[in-house]
């Protein structure tokens, strides 16, 4: 048994496996959620269950894995969590907040002697529950060295990319990249399917090829059975994501157009009432041409 002792907060669809997996290789684990009931499958295999996220003080490293920036906050300085944190605690806040969040935490974190990194991963569900998920890691070597052991428990691989900061930075980058290829996997598909191609034909052509990728290969149960396949990373939250990602690249005096073209289909999602489903769901705004039914047989595509 590990003598580190980790503290949870946020066990929604990715903290789950995340804190069942540092369960696993473990170490002693205190979970805290705004709604309890989630920590239960926890709680049976052995963690504690703290009623306020002031009670996971007693652990050596927290992590927050929370919806923003916002409910970081209200997790590590709202409830005076980080003013109870023992000198030398390492904090690994694991959500997608942005940059001058991070920073502002991290600060805030000093001021108790605490160590803060921000660690957002990269990574779906499923790839959570396999501990393969990848961490992308700002703030001091010392404070990552502590951390790598339970950081160890929930990924494949996680690097330290310099100062409090740079790992949300490199997450916004990633993030935005993941939106514009969401975006565009639903326009290939809706445009060859409009033609009368078959929607998983062009989805094998789309995973077989040049542009296959990981992301192509785990969303495919998203874009094709959409109906039974469970929520991964709702509309509303990748819109999120690509706002800071906008925030940064403004503050920073440098263009994402293709991030923002990707964030207006958010916008039209969000509005068709498409804020709490997967981000795939944004095929549903191309595949049905506007309302028109698709054609019965291929267009005519022949010149003269």
């Amino acid at each position: 048994m590990s003598e580190t002792a980790v503290g949870f907060a946020g066990i929604g669809r990715m903290g789950l496996p995340m804190a069942q997996n540092v369960l696993r290789a473990g170490f002693p684990l205190t979970v805290w959620n705004r709604t309890s009931a989630r920590c239960a499958p926890l709680v049976e295999d052995g963690a504690t269950l703290a009623d306020t996220p002031a009670e996971l003080a007693t652990a050596n490293v927290v992590v927050t894995m929370v919806a923003d920036a916002d409910a970081a906050r209200a997790v590590l300085v709202d409830s005076s969590l980080l003013a109870r944190l023992a000198p030398g605690t390492v904090v690994l806040e694991m959500s997608t907040i942005g940059p001058t969040a991070a920073v502002e935490l991290a600060d805030s974190a000093r001021e108790h002697g605490v160590d803060l990194l921000d660690a957002p991963v990269s990574g779906s569900v499923t790839v959570a529950e396999s501990a393969q998920l990848f961490a992308m890691v700002g703030g001091e070597a010392s404070a990552y060295e502590r951390a790598t052991p339970v950081l160890n428990a929930m990924t494949k691989g996680h690097v330290l990319l310099g100062g409090s900061g740079a790992g949300a930075a490199m997450k916004l980058a990633l993030n935005s990249m993941i939106a514009v290829t969401d975006v565009s996997l639903a326009e290939t598909l809706a445009l060859a399917e409009r033609f009368g191609i078959d929607r998983g034909q062009a989805y094998d052509v789309i995973a077989g090829g040049a542009l296959a990728s990981p992301f192509v290969q785990y969303k495919r149960p998203a874009f094709l059975h959409p109906e039974t396949t469970p929520v991964a990373f709702t509309t509303a939250l990748m819109r999120k994501d690509v706002v800071l990602a906008e925030e940064l690249a403004s503050r920073l005096e440098t263009e994402i157009e293709t991030a923002s073209a990707a964030g207006r289909v958010l916008d039209r999602a969000i509005d068709a009432g498409l804020a709490d489903e997967d981000m795939a769901s944004v095929i549903r705004l191309f595949a049905s041409h506007n309302g028109a039914e698709p054609p019965q047989s291929p267009p005519d595509t022949r010149e003269g």
